[in-house]
């Protein structure tokens, strides 16, 4: 089966050059001609693995790149534009975590944010930690949340481009998130989703009542919606995509065609199909075999 070295830099920091390219060509049995998607951006090697493990390819590849700030993965070549993307939200599309932007409300965003990072890296369980720092939230007013996103969230660079790529090439969108609903609808809407999910916060009158409603939507639900959605649309796995960051997200990616792992923690890094450390959102696109001229405005 023919692959593809897929090698990607951030476009704020171009970091790839001819050099680079033939050093990991030199170590991939049966290289072909790199092809710029964007010149010192993005490029694909063609090659084919000739019987070798990919995942020691992998390795070898990146030793090449002697630290140099590109991110390396390799992928069939066959069937590499995706036609789902189900993507997770907090510090994925957007740059912040909103719990823990909720609890610097309250004083408390330092002890929150310890507790979600700890659950990011699958230290501890989604659910019961959902609650526990949910809790803390009580009392806090409704209305603090709009405020909340006008003056602290911010979006991931390249995820406007990325979902308006995609839908423009007939991909279905959703993001889905651990998070809250409060939160899911307004980032979906900015971005340009076709839909979202997430957790509903109960609230008690115009304040939060410290509780979530149940079925909390954790990493079982995240891959059942990847599966439900790839269903109603009729696709088969290879033709889906899905990025996340933290230990929640891994069922989703693995049940993905694709699954990648954007500056994730590093146990859902190495268990993730794909891993982006460098770049920005637009290199999904980039790993489906995007031209940067074929990038919708």
């Amino acid at each position: 089966m023919p692959y593809i070295a897929s090698l990607i830099s951030n476009p704020q920091h171009p970091a790839l050059d001819g050099r680079l390219l033939e050093r990991v060509a030199a170590v991939l049995p049966g290289s072909g001609l790199p092809v710029w998607l964007e010149p010192g951006v993005a490029a694909d090697i063609p090659f084919t693995p000739s019987g070798a493990d990919v995942s020691d390819l992998a390795g070898i590849a990146r030793a090449a790149l002697e630290g140099a700030a590109v991110d390396l993965n390799l992928v069939p070549a066959e069937d590499r534009r995706k036609f789902l993307l189900i993507a997770d939200m907090d510090s994925t599309m957007i740059e912040q975590e909103c719990l823990d932007e909720l609890a610097g409300l309250v004083g408390l965003k330092e002890h929150v944010a310890a507790i979600t990072e700890r659950t990011m890296r699958g230290e501890l369980a989604f659910e019961s930690s959902l609650r526990e720092r949910v809790a803390l939230l009580k009392g806090l007013p409704v209305s603090s949340v709009g405020t909340l996103i006008r003056e602290h969230i911010t979006l991931m660079p390249g995820g406007r481009t990325l979902i308006a790529t995609m839908r423009a090439h007939g991909a279905r969108t959703a993001l889905i998130s651990g998070g809250f609903t409060l939160f899911t609808g307004p980032v979906a809407e900015k971005i340009g989703f076709d839909e979202h999910r997430g957790n509903v916060l109960d609230v008690d009158g115009a304040a939060f009542a410290g509780t979530v409603a149940e079925p909390i939507l954790g990493r079982d639900a995240k891959r059942n919606a990847l599966i439900d959605l790839r269903e109603k649309i009729g696709l088969a796995p290879h033709q889906t995509l899905a990025v996340g960051d933290g230990a929640n997200d891994l069922a989703m990616l693995e049940e993905a065609g694709l699954g990648v792992a954007f500056r994730a923690k590093p146990a859902v890094a190495a268990a993730a199909g794909a891993r982006i450390e460098h770049g920005d959102l637009t290199a999904l696109l980039y790993l489906q075999g995007y031209r940067s001229d074929e990038f919708a405005a």
